[in-house]
């Protein structure tokens, strides 16, 4: 028997219905990414608890182990028990978490309640991606998935607009703003609470290709099995390319105020208003890029083309970070544009991945986004610990310009993932065959 709290759908919900249930999905995902911002008070942090750079980055390095752990825990577990079974109550856990974070005195106890709170919300958020993929058809997937980086971009915008609207209003104190997200979350869980529900896992099963075009994909007498995953290299080019291009998003969110205090000489207030300003053409983009990439039914071409001009914005903030003397407005143009460039290749390519995990098996949503959050998070391990020593032998120029070269290398896997290049009639719209095997590609 399922929980009280549990909706568990056994038709395909549509219209209105299916969007407020999309709409909770996102949510969630802002809520579960709004619980784990820490970067506008690290500057606040490192004075107050005494800690070097290095300190901090290791203790967010042991944190980020522990989400990875539990990513790839809540990505199975997603699958094999819910969605709505786990969220629910870890998002109101992990609120309760943040309001423990105003007890820490020591950066030994800063440690605890980091890792604590990483891995009760990376449990969490390894059910909202699959959420959103149960509830968007593919027609809609890349806008839907949109609205779903608002979770994690939005949480990043919330965060630093919040930090840079109070911290003054509270006489600079780190504290107030982890007793801001501790209410937010708690109110908001029980919102997500009443109004979420789930696919029943028959339907979880069936490829969805418009809100009443829906077909068996898999034989569901034979179980899923992760194996099924891992021997596709279209799934490993795009989990390891995608973690390299969230190196740049990684050091933004982790060290992007303390990059601007250090480089620019700013206060923590309006180094948090310029990385504000980074966010907003982002949430914009992100979602009208993926409603255009769902309307042309292409992913490629968008992941190609934010990342290319992306990488040409980049370097300019390269060279500006060089500058002597650097105006604010000029700061927030540049990272305005580059915020949006990089939301435009973000949303095309969760389509894109879920698209392609979803020809092989579409009840492995869960354990392919589990296996997204694992490397994603042990590249922010990396970030964590080698970004501080680049810094510390170099100087933030150089780190950037590191970020450039890992974009690189996701415009190389490009290459690999699967989906067309070019527009198709629309009557030959239709999911992309898998490969047979593990040494093919599903380009077409």
């Amino acid at each position: 028997m399922s929980p009280s709290y549990v909706r568990q759908l056994d038709e395909y919900p549509t219209g209105s219905r299916r969007l407020r249930i999309l709409a909770m999905a996102v949510l969630a995902s802002l809520i579960c990414s709004y619980e784990g911002v820490i970067a506008p008070v690290v500057p606040l942090l490192l004075e107050d608890l005494h800690m070097s750079l290095g300190t901090y980055g290791a203790i967010s390095a042991a944190a980020a182990v522990a989400g990875a752990v539990a990513g790839m825990i809540g990505g199975r577990l997603t699958d094999k028990v819910g969605r709505v079974r786990l969220l629910v109550p870890l998002m109101m856990l992990t609120s309760l978490c943040c309001f423990g974070m105003v007890l820490v005195q020591t950066p030994t106890e800063l440690l605890v309640a980091r890792v604590v709170l990483a891995f009760i919300d990376g449990v969490a958020v390894a059910s909202t991606a699959p959420l959103v993929r149960d509830f968007s058809p593919r027609m809609g997937r890349a806008q839907a998935f949109g609205f779903w980086t608002w979770g994690p971009v939005g949480a990043n915008f919330l965060a630093a607009a919040i930090a840079g609207a109070t911290l003054t209003l509270f006489n600079g104190a780190w504290e107030s703003q982890f007793v801001i997200m501790g209410a937010i979350s708690l109110v908001v869980s029980v919102v997500i609470a009443l109004n979420i529900a789930e696919l029943s896992p028959a339907l979880r099963a069936k490829i969805v290709q418009t809100e009443r075009s829906v077909r068996t994909a898999v034989d569901e007498t034979r179980p899923p099995q992760i194996r099924d995953l891992l021997v596709h290299r279209t799934i490993w080019a795009h989990v390891i390319g995608i973690a390299f291009w969230l190196v740049l998003y990684l050091t933004l969110t982790l060290y992007g105020q303390t990059m601007l205090v250090q480089t620019f000489d700013m206060s923590t207030a309006q180094a948090s208003s310029v990385m504000t300003v980074f966010w907003i053409l982002d949430l914009v983009i992100v979602v009208a890029a993926g409603r255009l990439s769902d309307r042309w039914q292409l992913r490629r071409p968008f992941e190609l083309g934010g990342t290319i001009a992306g990488l040409a914005v980049l370097l300019v903030l390269v060279w500006l970070i060089g500058r002597d003397t650097v105006s604010i407005p000029a700061l927030m143009v540049t990272g305005l544009f580059l915020g949006g460039l990089l939301g435009a290749a973000y949303s095309p390519w969760m389509a894109n991945f879920s698209e392609d995990a979803e020809n092989i098996d579409p009840r492995l949503q869960g354990t392919a986004w589990g296996l997204f959050s694992f490397l994603v998070k042990g590249m922010a391990v990396v970030v964590l610990l080698v970004a501080p020593q680049v810094v510390a032998a170099t100087n933030w120029q150089v780190w950037m310009g590191v970020t450039a070269g890992c974009m690189v290398v996701f415009g190389v896997a490009i290459c690999f993932f699967g989906g067309p290049w070019r527009r198709t009639a629309p009557d030959a719209v239709a999911p992309a065959s898998v490969p047979a095997t593990a040494g093919d590609s599903t380009t077409t």
